[in-house]
């Protein structure tokens, strides 16, 4: 009789959760069985850094996420975010409207992130950025996903970063997983959707985003 087949790593317990630094506890953060590792889970709007050796995954539509690291001190993360649709608080055009709450809202999420990985140990010298989504999923919003890709793009430019990789635009969701530690992305298109939650999901996203008018002003280290 043939021994059966024991797929130890998938056996593999977890560990101790490493602890997250400092505001981002309230992170979703679980032991992922297949990659044997913990994992943060990051939404619309959230963003998470670390200097452990953990994963950090989203799901994106039209949304954009920046995967930036320091692979010199350790430490990297990820954002995920929208441009607010034109209306009171937001612009259809980021680039030709100056002083826009649209760009406004983009350079709060590019910088939280930046600034929170130079916060914690990180050199911006030593910076790799790599740039996800921008799917076209909302028919009715044809170019929402577009409009973020331009301005993650025209953002890394003016701020003198290299994108170092990227997947963006065509018209599927696309789940990222990121690993700060060695600067490894996996991406899987979603080509079927079984349920309607990424699309629900960032139907809500924008709608928040177009009630209330990005708030702060934030400067780079």
């Amino acid at each position: 009789m043939n021994s059966p087949v024991i797929n130890l790593k998938a056996c593999q317990k977890p560990g101790i959760k490493p602890h997250a630094l400092p505001n981002f506890k309230s992170i979703n953060r679980y032991w992922d069985k297949v990659n044997n590792t913990f994992t943060a889970k990051i939404l619309p709007g959230e963003f998470y850094v670390t200097t452990n050796h953990e994963l950090i995954t989203t799901v994106l539509g039209s949304c954009v996420s920046a995967c930036i690291r320091d692979p010199i001190f350790g430490i990297g993360g990820m954002n995920h975010f929208m441009l607010p649709l034109e209306g009171e608080h937001g612009s259809s055009v980021w680039k030709n409207a100056g002083n826009s709450a649209a760009t406004r809202y983009g350079n709060v999420a590019m910088e939280l992130l930046i600034n929170n990985i130079l916060k914690h140990g990180g050199s911006r010298d030593n910076l790799e950025v790599k740039v996800f989504g921008g799917g076209k999923i909302l028919a009715q919003m044809t170019d929402i996903g577009w409009r973020n890709i331009e301005f993650v793009r025209g953002y890394l430019q003016i701020e003198g970063f290299v994108i170092k990789g990227e997947c963006l635009g065509d018209t599927h969701p696309r789940k990222v997983n990121y690993d700060p530690m060695t600067g490894k992305v996996r991406v899987k298109k979603l080509r079927s959707l079984h349920n309607n939650t990424i699309v629900n999901r960032e139907q809500t996203y924008m709608h928040d985003l177009d009630k209330q008018p990005a708030e702060g002003e934030i400067d780079l280290f």
